[in-house]
Order: C-alpha cells, then structure tokens, then sequence
C-alpha cells in the first residue's frame, strides 16, 4: 500500500488551520480539526492515572452516542495537574469554539500537550479562536499548519496519507501526530489525529483503532515514560459516499490495513523522531510461544536504556539485549535464542541457539552506523512475529529533558 508522505492530503468533508495562540513564542501553538458534517470519533486514551483536564472530558464525551464535529489541539501547555480551573478553561475553550462554528459543545474534543502544572493563557487562546474560526469558515484548510502547531520538542512535523477504493468509491485516509519525548508503550507518549471520509459505524471504527493501536503506536518507546496527555484519535465523516461499512467484511479489512498503515508510519516517525536521536531501532522477535511474549520480548529490548546506549555508541552488546529478554516477563528458553544486527552494510548473528557466536567486528560496526537499525531476535522455530520501534539515547536527550520547563 503506497503512502503518500508530505503532501498534506486531507480527506473530503475535513478542514485543519494551525495558528498562533501566544502560548508559547510566536509560532504556530493551537490548531483546529474540522469535519463540516457530522463525524464518528474512536480513541484510545492514556494509562497514566494522572489525567490531563482534556483527557478527561473527551472520555466523557465519547462515551455518548453525539457525533463529533471539531477537535482544537494546542501545544506549549499540557493542562494537566491544574484543578479545577484547568478543567473550566478546557470546558471553555471548547464552548467558545462550538460558538464560533455553530455547532454544539459536546461536539468539540480537545487535546492539549507540553509542560505539566502551569495554567493556560485562556484570554490570549479565546482571542486566537476568535479570529482564526472565520478563517477556517471560509474554505481555508492547511493540514500543514496544523501538523506544526501540535509539534513541542519534536524536530519534524509527522504526517502521511494514503488513498483506496472501497465499492468504487475513493476514500482518503490522512494522520498527523506529534511526539519526541516521555514516550513508552501503553499508549506511547503521543497526540495522533487520523482523519479518513470512509462511511463506517462507530462501533467498527472503535474496533479497527483499538486493534491498530496494540501493533503500532503501543510498539514504540523512546524513554519509559508515559504521559498524562497521550490520545489517538480516529475521525470517519462518511464523505467518501461508500456503502456503510456495518461488518467486518473486505470492505472493513481494507480500510483497516490502510489506518494501520498510515499509523505505522506515524508510530515509527515518532520513534526516530525521539529527543536527542540520531538513530531508529527497530527489534523483530520471532517466538514459538505466542505473540503475547514476542511483543513482550520486542518492547523490553526497545525500552532498555543499555540497548539504547550502546547502538548509540556503536557497540555491538548483545548481552544488553539478552538481559532485557530475561527480565521482560515473556516466557522463552534462552537456549533458543539467535539475535543478528541488520543494517545496509550487511548482518552479523552474534549469539546462535543460546551462544556467542564469531561475527565480523568491522561488519558490525558499520551496521551500527546507520542512522537505521535492525535488530531479529529467533526463538525456536518463531512463529509469532512482533516488531517494536525507538532510537537510541544520547547526551541531547539528557540537554533537552535538563531544560524543558525552562
């Protein structure tokens, strides 16, 4: 399936607008996710027990059978741990721009991310709303925009698209998504927007997100921790004009291969995106126990932070990622196990069925080079595959965490 990657496409039905709230410096801070017609929302939420203000309400929100019309992100503020006045300026926010776009508030989702504990700047906010929605009215979109505005530590904005044909109909699906830092599995540390003008119940939706989201943004890790703000969002307007999808037939396979698609590719983004990286490690496990332990193995050796050191260094040490099996919780026999480093110059096995294995150290080093990095671990005879995505860790991102408040 073929992604189409910068182009900003935006499905049919949806408009999007970055602009400047004068939440942080004079940039692009908030922007607006539109559908002119009435949208069904799927999300996957934060396991984290503290719950910024947005959280919460949209859990709420989603729990009723409404439709949904607008989503306005901001970043710079992440609106978590600030009480009750935290929860009234969300709440607000989300009044004003239901008034602005004449649709009800309960239609509004809202999403926020950046530092944790200050208050919103909610009179230069309004005043942003206030004179962006006309624009937004008035035909304008720019998914681009948008993409930046939702952006904090990230280096690149992170967007793709791809396009199918459902019963002869064209169906778009778009995504753009933000994340560098405090990022771990479950959800991974993240805002993700999924837009697409497929015509499917919100029960169906709800399925196809859920299960994407335990392969793709639940498979990367860039630091371990998880975050107070993480959503995905799946938007569907129905514009595309394809008979409902209402059962899991072709029709729903399709477009769930397309979703998963476009959210790989914003998973893995965010993974080489990671503050301070310079490199994206990929870990393939193939286990004969069961895909729950593959993706238990496949998680622990991206989230170890020795793993993640040494390919920053360019050391070859398997026995990091033999130990980060060992303490994953999988159930494997470590007699079994292969691992092999992968990259354009070539692979190296370094331990074969449970032992070191000779490998060509100057192969291995310029494997370890690449700014891609691949890592196979075989179990037995693997036939449960997982694959986990992060990058290694620096000096920059001990600079860039040491500051961020500031």
């Amino acid at each position: 399936m073929k992604l189409n990657i910068n182009k900003y496409e935006i499905p049919k039905g949806f408009k999007a607008l970055g602009f400047i709230g004068k939440i942080k410096r004079n940039k692009n801070d908030m922007a607006l996710l539109y559908s002119e017609t009435d949208t069904n929302a799927a999300a996957v939420f934060t396991k984290n027990l503290v719950k910024a203000a947005c959280i919460k309400r949209n859990k709420e929100l989603l729990a009723n059978p409404d439709s949904i019309n607008c989503v306005l992100i901001n970043s710079g503020n992440a609106n978590a741990c600030t009480g009750k006045k935290g929860e009234n300026d969300n709440k607000t926010l989300a009044e004003h721009t239901a008034s602005l776009l004449g649709i009800k508030e309960s239609r509004v989702l809202t999403a926020s991310t950046g530092v944790i504990g200050v208050n919103l700047p909610l009179d230069n906010m309004l005043q942003a709303l206030t004179n962006t929605a006309p624009i937004l009215m008035s035909e304008q979109s720019d998914l681009k925009s948008a993409a930046s505005a939702i952006l904090t530590t990230d280096k690149i904005e992170k967007n793709c698209s791809v396009k199918i044909n459902i019963n002869n109909s064209d169906v778009t699906i778009s995504g753009i998504a933000k994340g560098s830092g405090m990022i771990h599995p479950n959800m991974a540390t993240m805002l993700g927007f999924i837009m697409t003008d497929a015509n499917i119940s919100k029960t169906l939706l709800q399925t196809i997100l859920d299960e994407t989201v335990q392969d793709t943004f639940n498979m990367i890790s860039v630091d371990g921790d998880t975050s107070t703000n993480d959503m995905v969002l799946l938007l569907a307007n129905g514009r595309a004009g394809n008979p409902k999808i209402s059962e899991q037939n072709n029709d729903y396979k399709k477009l769930k291969e397309a979703v998963f698609e476009v959210s790989k590719y914003l998973a893995k983004s965010i993974a080489r995106d990671g503050e301070g990286a310079s490199k994206l490690i990929e870990v393939e496990v193939n286990s004969s126990t069961g895909i729950k332990d593959s993706k238990k193995i496949a998680k622990s050796v991206i989230s170890s932070s020795l793993v993640k050191t040494a390919i920053f260094g360019g050391d070859p040490n398997w026995g990091r990622i033999i130990a980060a099996m060992g303490y994953s919780g999988a159930d494997f026999d470590p007699e079994k196990v292969s691992i092999y480093f992968q990259g354009a110059p070539g692979y190296v096995c370094v331990m074969e069925k449970g032992e070191p294995h000779h490998f060509d150290k100057i192969t291995a080093a310029a494997i370890l080079k690449e700014k891609n990095i691949y890592i196979t671990i075989t179990i037995d005879n693997g036939e449960y595959t997982a694959r986990a995505w992060g990058c290694d860790l620096t000096y920059d991102y001990v600079k860039i965490n040491a500051d961020y408040h500031t």
